[in-house]
């Protein structure tokens, strides 16, 4: 039985008047034959036409004609809420896939902490600039390959240049000791009863800050090994940093948002010179669409940060 319903459903199908049916629903919404074919960019005439054809195919009167307009009988009464409700979902239906197939997609890949740190707490402006751009952020502390459906731009941090890529630098990084404002950092020498937070740098540089490095350019010793914390990257040490289990040697750029919001602060220098974050796009034709509004977003960023 159901498998017969279905067939027949299907052969009905094939016979609705679909023209005619969307000619009613114009005219009954618009109670006019004149404004339906303006809105259908017919004929009236042609309308008319539609209209006695539909009603001779359901065999009763739909419209009662009047001198300046039409009116619905019975019979129109009971098809025309149909058609509204079913043409309002074929609309629906339609303009949710033409969206989606217009949303523009970009994938941006980072590490792991420049994402946390500076990309998610920006997000929010990039939204509102681009409801329409599906933004997805990856994470991770190896290069990744871009193009052919990977990531779109990367921001990567280093000297440069890039081979095979066309990177621009977005800013050079700094450091500086940062602490929690619960510790009462005020001059270097408290430093000798604080904990020192370290952070593996992935690629060794002899110009990565380090706290040797830092003691050096304060033409400070070095406190004796004390008490200390380190770990193997350096969102878990902005993380320690904020928790107040020491004061850390970090990247301006990441901690930022957490002095701006207080649960970090720069007691004092000096500060050491970092290396430079690059946006590099992947390689092919001048990027376009949502690839190019995410680079002018990264740029304008970039810029209100330096």
């Amino acid at each position: 039985m159901d498998e017969f319903n279905s067939s027949e459903g299907g052969r009905m199908r094939s016979y609705l008047p679909l023209v005619r049916l969307r000619a009613f629903e114009a005219a009954a919404r618009l109670g006019s034959f004149k404004q339906a074919a303006d809105e259908l960019a017919v004929t009236p005439t042609a309308i008319s036409h539609q209209i006695r054809a539909l009603e001779a195919h359901v065999g009763t009167r739909l419209f009662d004609r009047r001198a300046r307009k039409v009116v619905l009988t019975a019979a129109g009464e009971r098809l025309y809420p149909v058609l509204r409700d079913g043409f309002d979902a074929f609309d629906a239906a339609l303009g949710g896939l033409v969206r989606q197939s217009r949303r523009g997609r970009v994938t941006i890949s980072a590490t792991t902490a420049f994402t946390a740190h500076w990309l998610v707490p920006r997000l929010a402006r990039f939204q509102q600039a681009h409801p329409e751009i599906e933004l997805r952020l990856h994470s991770s502390e190896d290069v990744v390959a871009l193009g052919r459906g990977a990531a779109d731009i990367a921001i990567r941090y280093g000297r440069g240049p890039y081979p095979g890529v066309a990177a621009e630098p977005l800013f050079a990084d700094r450091f500086a000791p940062v602490a929690s404002p619960r510790l009462g950092l005020a001059t270097p020498a408290d430093l000798a009863q604080a904990s020192l937070i370290h952070f593996d740098w992935r690629r060794p540089d002899p110009h990565n800050p380090t706290w040797p490095a830092w003691f050096a350019a304060a033409g400070l010793a070095e406190p004796a090994a004390g008490a200390a914390l380190r770990f193997s990257d350096e969102n878990l040490a902005i993380q320690a940093a904020v928790a107040g289990r020491g004061v850390a040697l970090l990247s301006g750029a990441l901690v930022a948002e957490a002095i701006a919001a207080g649960a970090l602060v720069q007691p004092f220098g000096p500060v050491l010179e970092g290396l430079v974050y690059h946006l590099v796009p992947a390689a092919g034709p001048p990027p376009r669409g949502a690839v190019a509004a995410a680079i002018a977003w990264l740029r304008t960023e970039a810029a209100a940060g330096r």
